[in-house]
């Protein structure tokens, strides 16, 4: 035994009530030469007698045998590292869009919590559509890996408009340039308020006082109007038309830039001050809503396994909606599969809740339900996905982990289903 560790095997055949006496240990070596392993064998027997004899010298069976377990080995390692790989890769991808924007912050990894949570609540239920619903670990891994995507073709959305914190903002916040378009017609008030007051200096005091009086009222109208429009620029769930009327009579304000008279407001500011809800445009919102496109396009392209073939059609569906009027492809109930529907329910509640959109505070917890209790009824969502959503307590379980505390607050079920 003399250079020989033999401890592991005393130790085995102690365990096991065993006595190794004769040995062939041959290593397993994969593609790059490396041993991987080694395939063993004790206690060679002579076939007649039973006894236990030596091995014998002639080994190229056994290396053979060596070679193919080795294969089998490397190959497994293999299509593991690629796998761990593919879904790094993937990950790297979402974490890529969610550090490309403040605002959609943790997004694209908060999606698959859910999802994956209503995945295995529906896979338990034992009654109802979809009581015979099951998944292979294949099946989940392939919707857990579509979660992860959802997104992916916001890699090609401009980020200004993606960022776009404020009706007024492009590169920076034009409101700033509002803010001193004031500042330069209060300066013109005062102007023309002090050489009204130098002409009226020998006039009766009535008749000053007046211009006093007119001037502090167009001073703190100017005022007004500048709180007026830094909230409008904030944007918000909707805006009334008076509002809206408000803004234009602002805009129409008499003022000169290097002598000449210009609009106080321009055109494009004053439509993108009066958008109705949000801080978008219509056409920045079909630039956002292209993502989707892009989604399915890139996923598309991927030349999957069998196990992962159906990628683009989970990834690519969250924007759809059972009536038919989501998009792109305007895809209805029987058109969209369980698991698309399962991301789509996802993707709404994360973004309802997500503290870190760029014109509103995360929505509490009753809110948010409020609202998807409406899709609900309006068949946006699958309603007894929904079901499952609220009765199994998802809702719930992810708002303890991911909602900050002051969100998390009653939510009535019997209202919303």
């Amino acid at each position: 035994e003399k250079g020989f560790d033999f401890s592991g095997t005393k130790g085995w055949d102690k365990r096991h009530g065993y006595r190794s006496i004769s040995f062939l240990t041959v290593p397993m070596k994969n593609h790059e030469d490396n041993i991987i392993g080694v395939l063993q064998l004790l206690n060679s027997k002579n076939p007649k007698t039973g006894e236990i004899v030596s091995f014998s010298t002639s080994i190229k069976m056994i290396e053979s045998l060596a070679s193919q377990a080795a294969i089998a080995i490397t190959n497994k390692n293999l299509i593991r590292e690629l796998e761990v790989l593919f879904e790094s890769f993937i990950k790297l991808i979402a974490t890529a869009i969610d550090k490309k924007s403040a605002y959609t912050g943790g997004h694209c990894s908060r999606v698959p919590e859910i999802t994956m949570m209503l995945a295995d609540a529906v896979g338990k239920i034992k009654s109802g559509k979809y009581k015979d619903f099951d998944m292979t670990p294949d099946e989940r891994n392939e919707l857990y890996i579509a979660a992860w995507l959802h997104d992916c073709g916001k890699v090609a959305t401009p980020t200004h408009i993606v960022d776009k914190g404020t009706k007024l903002e492009k590169i920076f916040d034009r409101i700033d340039i509002i803010k001193n378009k004031f500042e330069v017609l209060r300066r013109d008030k005062e102007i023309e308020f002090l050489k009204k007051t130098y002409k009226l200096k020998n006039s009766d005091k009535t008749a000053l006082k007046k211009l006093k009086g007119e001037y502090k009222r167009q001073m703190e109208q100017l005022d007004e109007d500048e709180a007026f429009l830094e909230q409008c620029n904030i944007g918000g769930e909707f805006m009334l038309e008076e509002l809206q009327e408000r803004v234009i009579r602002i805009s129409k304000y008499p003022f000169k830039e290097k002598g000449k008279k210009k609009p106080f407001l321009s055109k494009d500011e004053v439509r993108n001050l009066n958008i109705s809800k949000g801080t978008l445009l219509p056409e920045e919102r079909e630039i956002i809503n292209s993502h989707i496109s892009i989604t399915i396009e890139m996923l598309e392209q991927l030349p999957y396994p069998k196990h992962l073939k159906n990628i683009p059609e989970f990834a690519g569906g969250h924007h759809e909606k059972l009536d038919g009027t989501g998009y792109p492809r305007g895809l209805t109930e029987n058109q969209m599969s369980p698991q698309a529907k399962m991301i789509a329910i996802a993707d709404i509640y994360e973004a309802l809740t997500a503290a870190d959109r760029p014109y509103k505070d995360g929505k509490k917890l009753s809110e948010a339900m409020r609202i998807m209790g409406f899709m609900n009824k309006d068949r946006h969502i699958d309603k007894d996905l929904f079901k499952i959503f609220v009765k199994e307590g998802i809702y719930k379980k992810y708002a303890k982990k991911f909602l900050k505390p002051n969100q998390i607050d009653k939510v009535d079920e019997t209202v919303i289903l």
